[in-house]
């Protein structure tokens, strides 16, 4: 069985717990390190929700806190969607587990680097810790096997008419990670909002043991629901880990604008007119829905501790 080296870089946030809960729990991924910055809710408070989904499966992955602010926006949070805690809905018990002492730079450069092969990094949340980490260590970039981001759209947006909330948040930092260099998936809007959870996927999670109520209570919170279910956007990433076959995708080059009344839209270069021909993501247009629900019951059902 083919096992995965990931990190998660994550700003918990509804979505982003059901992403941690799918990585935590499928075998087929070893989960390497946790590492959070400000997004969906302040940094204090992303971190205790990565600690207290860690302590809820318990498992044993390090967290590392990361970035409080964008690095030159102001931070707008997403607590109008994700509650005042970042994950409404479920009673949970205070995390007992404590963040790294190390920052989330240094604790991402170390697992890099001391990794005896490359690391898939999966950035679901702004992108902040990561533009810095590429930054201040580029030699890192040598040991990382490719990025699956959430986040853009070759669309509409979902913060503004124009930019999807992570872009939107840390758009310099986008940029940065997406000139870098390294192999990168995007998958955004396009298949997030088209490939959601149905609220028959969420009646049969809540009947398999406290992780699948869990998750059907958060996921109810989720303000991204309409009469064909809810999207859980940052699962995603983890479905495309285990199974790109589900995804319809193509190269772009794509450019992330940092200024103005488009500030945080993705731009893909779709008639090849500029970058000579250059790409830097691989872009998700469609996902199969069906397997992406089956495969989000099946990890529920198989893989979580009842």
């Amino acid at each position: 069985m083919t096992k995965y080296k990931i990190i998660m870089d994550t700003d918990p946030g509804i979505d982003d717990a059901a992403a941690l809960s799918m990585a935590l729990n499928e075998p087929q991924i070893d989960l390497r390190l946790i590492t959070t910055v400000a997004g969906n809710v302040s940094l204090d408070k992303t971190t205790k929700n990565a600690l207290t989904i860690v302590d809820f499966f318990n498992k044993d992955v390090p967290v590392a806190a990361g970035a409080k602010q964008p690095l030159i926006k102001p931070l707008e949070d997403a607590s109008h969607v994700h509650g005042e805690s970042g994950m409404a809905g479920y009673d949970f018990d205070a995390p007992t587990s404590k963040p790294l002492a190390k920052n989330a730079i240094e604790a991402l450069r170390d697992e890099i680097m001391n990794s005896d092969e490359k690391i898939i990094l999966v950035p679901t949340g702004s992108y902040t810790n990561i533009a810095l980490l590429l930054s201040q260590y580029p030699e890192v970039k040598e040991n990382i096997e490719k990025i699956i981001c959430m986040g853009g759209s070759l669309g509409r947006g979902n913060m503004t008419s124009a930019a999807e909330f992570n872009m939107f948040t840390d758009p310099h930092a986008a940029k940065i990670m997406f000139n870098a260099g390294i192999p990168l998936v995007m998958v955004g809007l396009d298949v997030t909002l088209a490939g959601r959870i149905t609220d028959e996927t969420l009646a049969k999670i809540n009947e398999m043991g406290r992780g699948g109520k869990m998750l059907h209570d958060i996921l109810l919170c989720d303000f991204d629901r309409d009469e064909t279910g809810t999207a859980v956007h940052d699962a995603q990433t983890i479905f495309y880990l285990l199974h790109p076959e589900a995804f319809e995708t193509k190269d772009y080059w794509v450019d992330i604008i940092t200024e103005g009344p488009a500030n945080g839209e993705t731009v893909a270069d779709v008639r090849a007119a500029y970058h000579d021909g250059k790409t830097n993501a691989k872009v998700c247009l469609t996902v199969d829905k069906e397997a992406f629900n089956d495969w989000f019951v099946s990890v529920v059902r198989d893989h979580f501790e009842k």
